[in-house]
């Protein structure tokens, strides 16, 4: 009898045990950023730089030289984007092949990082600069170093466990938000890091609805509400949740402001856009600020 009692008790702690590990914890530490980027607290940056920075003469996009030389000028948080290489190292690069913004050509999947180290970063304006592609790492150093926040778009076929893996490994929860396109995307992050801000997909009430159905709290929801504007009752829903909202005004809408005027970003932003995501942040910090 003892020992079915004693066997039984093995069971019980060992299964309690695991089922502990498995599930977020409540007493996990949470990213800053979590408590940072909240409506109620309105004191985070306004303006979301796209892949490091666009459109600049002599500074090109997924650069850690552009995200500097952006970061002496405004505050804001940088949008990159991160590949893995042939030898699996992290990179910032945008597209699939290395041919649009280096002097070289090639898929990254297919180039080690060595071989990447050979080529020079183009600017948007075709002028072959004297910057590389930089390790998401050294990436990660910097912004840790200088408060510089990141949001993490993860390339298709890295592994999204492989990202925050290195974010965990410099240390930087503070100053990274993994951006996720569907609700898949967003359980399957929180699972790895239930302590990192996400940014979401919420362009209507539906998907809204999907995400408040998962075991994501709304504490670590950063809102992207897509490239078009949306009805004011969404803003407002979300605003309710606490919950901060991004505008994607990359593509027609920074065009919009282009030919109508700069403050076309302050409406935007009236009008339930709590951070602007562009191609234009000096216009748009700005016209905001």
């Amino acid at each position: 009898m003892k020992k079915h009692f004693l066997l039984l008790f093995v069971i019980v702690f060992f299964g309690c045990k695991y089922a502990k590990e498995e599930t977020p914890s409540s007493s996990t530490v949470k990213s800053k950023l979590v408590e940072v980027f909240r409506v109620s607290k309105d004191s985070y940056p306004n303006i979301s730089v796209h892949r490091g920075g666009k459109g600049l003469k002599d500074y090109p996009e997924n650069a850690l030289e552009t995200i500097q030389y952006v970061s002496d000028s405004i505050s804001a948080i940088f949008e990159i984007d991160v590949a893995q290489t042939k030898d699996g190292q992290l990179v910032l690069m945008h597209d699939s092949a290395i041919d649009r913004t280096t002097d070289g050509n090639g898929l990254v999947k297919n180039l080690s990082y060595s071989e990447l180290q050979r080529y020079h970063l183009v600017d948007d304006f075709g002028n072959v600069t004297d910057f590389q592609i930089p390790l998401f790492s050294d990436v990660l150093k910097w912004c840790k170093s200088n408060n510089v926040v990141l949001t993490v778009d993860i390339k298709r076929g890295t592994p999204q466990k492989h990202v925050i893996d290195a974010i965990k490994s410099q240390q930087a929860e503070d100053v990274s938000i993994i951006i996720t396109y569907d609700v898949e995307q967003a359980t399957s992050a929180y699972a790895l890091a239930p302590d990192l801000l996400l940014s979401v997909s919420t362009r209507n009430h539906t998907e809204i609805d999907r995400l408040l159905e998962t075991d994501i709290p709304t504490e670590n929801m950063l809102a992207f509400t897509g490239t078009r504007l949306s009805n004011p009752s969404l803003y407002k829903r979300l605003h309710e949740e606490d919950i901060v909202c991004i505008l994607g005004t990359l593509g027609n809408l920074d065009k919009q402001a282009e030919v109508r005027g700069h403050d076309m970003y302050q409406r935007w932003h009236k009008f339930g856009a709590d951070i602007i995501a562009t191609d234009r942040p000096f216009e748009a910090h700005e016209a905001i600020n």
